[in-house]
């Protein structure tokens, strides 16, 4: 059992204000997998005094890049070395499965490794030209950082979605306070070890487990300069409205209900390989899932079988299990939620194709949900509209290539999707009108040297490469 039962505040582990520990259950079978202190807004108070004396009077904001840039190498290389720990502890407390925590790792690497070229390649201070060649002005254009960076995340992806944030604000000489789920105390805790050892001058980081309450006490706080928020569009609503009242600088990347295009040509033995891993990753616990499957009506029946086949393989169990695809829900209440659309989706009239709202027969103990699909769905559907988190599929039938673009933006999410088809160059002329932030091809992987983040609803701003560390940094003109 893992038990940490102090804050790390300011690059130190401290006392908590509040000495009683939060017990983290087992998602798989609800067993103590660890014991953790809780950040309360008295703690949230300590942590951005530091983070603020850090900035304001500290070393790391004026440090060299390169000398920065060096600090999160050593970061990046402290957690490969205990990469095989780190995805065992989120899986106990998460429930991901296995294959998946581990997987992440090297993504982990390739994540890192774009932000830190974007920082070695960044012109941190240039002479601009003046277009006029008979002026008499110059102007001077610095990168800055913006200040203290308050970072909350949520609990699906605890350290891709913690890196994402702290290595560009970090790189960027900002100070920064990352708040993190309580259901991820646990690997949170070995995230802050690692920082800990990397060498950040004292102040300049804080990792927090709390609660939604410290959490808005945080990006309510008038030492925070900036918020950067991965969660519910609810919840990204609310912290954008703070933000906008006190004139923060503020990035969201939100919810998603993406589409899955399959054109009439597509293979279908490609698209089914690819199937689980872009619409029922992490146990559908993921933003990105493309959970809204569009199949043309001439092959509508052909795609719905082979979809069904393809999730009555997935294995459903312990995520400890190597065999294991999609282990449990987070938590019970989420758990149910999955369930409760499941029963939605029944009476709104589609056609249950497999699973259904009962747990899986040997896994009653545990927060565990019946992978499920839907067929003969209206995109009007609230199991269409809304984002379950879970691993629950809808297979919606499309007239032509028009219908299916029109059927794919009909959504208040824009954050992801994807393009099946043989001709790789309609699929991309195809992907050019969907309205989202990322669009894969064939089940191609994500990157990082790109920008990611959404449209409409699924957030402001962009992650990863230079338009991720680029979202740290405030401009500054000095005229000469």
């Amino acid at each position: 059992m893992i038990t940490y039962d102090g804050l790390f505040i300011g690059g130190t582990w401290a006392e908590p204000s509040d000495p009683n520990l939060l017990d983290i259950l087992s998602p798989h079978d609800e067993s103590l997998v660890g014991r953790a202190a809780q950040a309360r807004p008295a703690d949230v108070d300590r942590a951005v005094a530091a983070a603020r004396a850090a900035f304001d009077a500290g070393t790391w904001p004026n440090m060299p890049p390169a000398e920065r840039i060096a600090v999160l190498r050593r970061l990046n290389a402290l957690r490969e070395a205990r990469a095989e720990h780190i995805a065992a502890v989120i899986t106990a407390e998460n429930g991901s499965a296995g294959w998946f925590t581990r997987a992440g790792q090297p993504s982990l690497s390739r994540q890192a490794a774009a932000y830190l070229k974007a920082a070695e390649d960044l012109a941190w201070e240039e002479t601009l030209a003046p277009t006029d060649p008979a002026a008499t002005v110059r102007s001077l254009v610095r990168r800055e950082p913006i200040g203290v960076v308050a970072a909350v995340i949520p609990w699906n992806s605890p350290f891709s979605a913690a890196l994402a944030k702290i290595i560009p604000a970090l790189l960027a000489g900002n100070t920064v306070v990352l708040k993190v789920s309580p259901e991820n105390s646990l690997s949170m805790g070995l995230l802050a070890d690692l920082l800990a050892e990397c060498g950040l001058p004292a102040g300049t980081i804080s990792v927090l487990p709390a609660d939604r309450e410290t959490s808005e006490h945080l990006v309510s706080h008038p030492g925070v300069d900036k918020i950067a928020f991965t969660g519910s569009t609810g919840a990204g609503r609310r912290i954008a409205s703070i933000a906008g009242q006190q004139l923060k600088r503020v990035s969201l990347e939100l919810g998603g209900k993406s589409a899955a295009i399959v054109l009439p040509d597509a293979d279908l033995a490609k698209f089914t390989a690819g199937l689980a891993f872009s619409c029922l990753l992490n146990n559908g616990e993921a933003c990105i899932a493309q959970t809204r499957i569009l199949a043309p009506r001439s092959r509508y029946e052909e795609v719905v079988g082979a979809v069904k086949q393809v999730v009555e393989t997935l294995k459903v169990g312990d995520p400890q299990d190597p065999d294991t695809f999609v282990g449990p829900m987070i938590r019970r209440d989420q758990q149910q939620r999955v369930r409760d659309y499941i029963e939605t989706g029944i009476k709104e009239g589609a056609r249950l194709v497999t699973g259904g709202p009962q747990v899986p027969a040997g896994l009653e103990r545990g927060y565990y949900v019946t992978p499920t699909v839907f067929a003969d769905v209206d995109n009007a559907m609230r199991i269409a509209q809304e984002e379950i988190f879970g691993p629950v599929l809808v297979v919606i039938a499309y007239e032509d290539e028009d219908d299916a673009v029109r059927i794919a933006n009909d959504s208040e999410y824009g954050l992801s999707g994807g393009v099946w088809s043989a001709d790789e160059e309609h699929a991309l002329a195809v992907a050019r009108r969907i309205r989202t932030g990322t669009v894969t091809i064939n089940g191609a992987p994500v990157g990082f040297d790109g920008p990611f983040g959404g449209f409409k609803a699924s957030g402001i701003g962009r992650e990863y490469g230079f338009a991720g560390l680029n979202t740290y940094l405030e401009y500054k003109t000095v005229t000469l």
